[in-house]
């Protein structure tokens, strides 16, 4: 018992008139780590309990954050305090903090902040569809205390710093929970109905099963936008799910497959880079007639008729997009050792 009561004065430095033990400085140590494990098995309970809710995730994120992060500064200040060191000492503690800014904790400070206010603004929550400047996109993952981790549609995970979504635009395809009308352009030959072109692309968009049901405000729509060197230009207006908004890639290439294929079957050209040669008249014939004049016949009209009936063909982008798209995942949950058990299909 003597021993342990030396052990607990000895003195190992002063702080002022502040005296610091060893004694004092192993209760900090044990304080602060008990701190750190507490905030981790509450940000794991908390966690456990967002991925089994379907309301209230954002708020059980806020919640998870401040708790996770008020336990590891409480923990800090009373470890710090038991070891001896006067946090009201404006000179110590102003003296400790410029030291730290002087070695760049100012850019850590910096991020910290970001986040919080990440956090509290709600513009960015877990599970939005974002895209950057640079024009990656992804669905956010985690909002750290430094950094926002997103996960692209190739399964890469980017690590931006908090700061860049404070400082620069950010375009959140999601933040309502609500659909975006996106704008498929395609291209048909000069010549052709617009008309039928019209019927038959919106035919094909609205055959698309992840294509929402026409409303009088979300209504999908053709539009003639110019004069192409080879063709007309146009746009398919449609108005698709929220799942598959967060695909981006995928849903354009099921759209352009579903109108290219509803064009071949209609038998409406898709222009080419070509030279065609017209002959305006031959013998007084023109046209057509001149090239039955000379026995031949126009090479378009010659391949319609010749061209068996297209076949459907399969739409890999339109059947990757009727798969679900995996949720959010728990970052705190892949630290977590794997179990031996069996786990549940």
């Amino acid at each position: 018992m003597d021993n342990i009561e030396d052990l607990e004065g000895f003195v190992l430095f002063a702080i002022g008139r502040t005296p610091v033990t060893l004694g004092g400085v192993v209760t900090g140590v044990v304080i602060i780590l008990a701190g750190f494990l507490a905030a981790r098995i509450l940000r794991l309970t908390i966690a456990r309990m967002r991925g089994r809710t379907r309301h209230g995730k954002a708020a059980l994120y806020i919640a998870e954050k401040l708790i996770t992060y008020g336990v590891v500064i409480v923990a800090l200040v009373v470890g710090v305090t038991t070891v001896g060191i006067n946090l009201s000492s404006l000179a110590v503690f102003a003296g400790a903090l410029g030291v730290g800014v002087g070695l760049g904790l100012q850019g850590v400070v910096k991020e910290f902040v970001s986040g919080l206010v990440l956090i509290f603004d709600r513009v960015l929550n877990v599970g939005d569809y974002i895209e950057l400047a640079d024009g990656r996109r992804g669905l956010v993952q985690e909002i750290g205390p430094r950094a926002v981790r997103v996960r692209t549609n190739d399964n890469i995970d980017l690590v931006v710093p908090n700061s860049k979504f404070i400082e620069g635009p950010v375009v959140n395809w999601t933040l309502r929970d609500s659909s975006s009308r996106i704008h498929i352009p395609f291209r048909v030959a000069y010549g052709a109905d617009r008309n039928r072109v019209r019927e038959v692309v919106l035919e094909a968009a609205r055959s698309v099963p992840f294509t929402l049901p026409e409303t009088e405000t979300e209504r999908s729509q053709v539009w003639l936008v110019g004069f192409g060197e080879s063709g007309l230009d146009f746009e398919l207006l449609v108005w698709p799910t929220l799942e598959a908004v967060k695909r981006p890639a995928t849903m354009h290439a099921a759209y352009t497959w579903a109108i290219a294929e509803a064009l071949e079957c209609a038998g409406i050209e898709v222009p080419f880079a070509q030279m065609d040669v017209r002959l305006r008249g031959l013998f007084g014939h023109e046209g057509d007639d001149a090239l039955t004049a000379l026995r031949l016949d126009h090479p378009a009209a010659a391949a319609r008729r010749a061209a068996p009936p297209h076949p459907m063909t399969a739409n890999d982008a339109a059947e990757d997009l009727a798969r679900p798209l995996p949720p959010p995942d728990e970052p705190v949950m892949e630290r977590e050792p794997h179990s031996s058990g069996n786990r549940a299909p």
